[in-house]
């Protein structure tokens, strides 16, 4: 299976595996770099989290309009 590669940037909308506990799995990427900053569409939480782990959880990217 080929690991599809996304482009990520600020202001793209990334839907993760898991859902964050307020059951929302989409996140809006507030900075990029060797750690993202996510904020999450349900509930506003911001995270920072490391680019692999981001990257390996992917399942869908949308980008801004």
């Amino acid at each position: 299976m080929m690991k599809k590669e996304y482009q990520y940037e600020v202001g793209d909308i990334v839907t993760l595996k898991k859902p964050h506990p307020c059951g929302s799995k989409e996140w809006e990427i507030l900075r990029v770099g060797a750690d993202f900053r996510l904020k999450c569409i349900g509930c506003g939480h911001q995270i920072m989290i490391a680019r692999k782990i981001v990257e390996k959880n992917t399942k869908d990217l949308k980008k801004k309009a």
